[in-house]
């Protein structure tokens, strides 16, 4: 695997409080979602892959939103030599492990920069993440009436 490229498609930063006129004070709760994605580019063996996260901060005492950060961080990899049968778990688990030191930076310094201390996000399990997004999947086949095939995500979901 090569990273080919690395880049923000989409970024918004809301510093709610402060549009209101308040001051953040006390502990925050921080909500952190993900969202993956990988697709086929163009050119041969090349994938992109995204990891969205939509982080939602509110002050522990009053419930008051702080800011809300959306972020969509891509990367571009060029992979060759993986199984066809594995290339679709190492897209949403391997290449995202591979961008999330560089998007944990951004955050960080997004959030700094907004006026809050630097949020430093806890690694996320991405492990975790796509083996629930399959569970999901074939209990949703279930509950529907179909057998369930090996489900391949294309985005997965989770709480970090």
């Amino acid at each position: 695997m090569n990273v080919l490229a690395q880049y923000i498609r989409d970024m918004s930063f809301e510093n709610i409080l402060v549009q209101k006129g308040g001051q953040a004070q006390g502990q925050p709760d921080v909500q952190v979602r993900v969202n993956l994605d990988a697709k086929r580019r163009q050119a041969e063996n090349q994938y992109e892959v995204s990891i969205k996260l939509n982080i939602d901060s509110k002050s522990k005492e009053t419930g008051t939103q702080l800011f809300l950060l959306e972020i969509d961080y891509c990367g571009v990899f060029q992979v060759e030599n993986v199984p066809e049968q594995q290339l679709h778990p190492y897209l949403l688990i391997e290449c995202p492990r591979m961008l999330f030191p560089f998007l944990r930076r951004i955050v960080s310094d997004i959030t700094r920069d907004g006026g809050y201390p630097p949020l430093n996000l806890e690694t996320i399990d991405f492990v975790r993440i796509y083996r629930n997004e399959i569970m999901r999947r074939q209990s949703e086949q279930q509950t529907q009436g179909e057998a369930a095939p090996a489900a391949e995500p294309s985005g997965p979901t989770g709480t970090a």
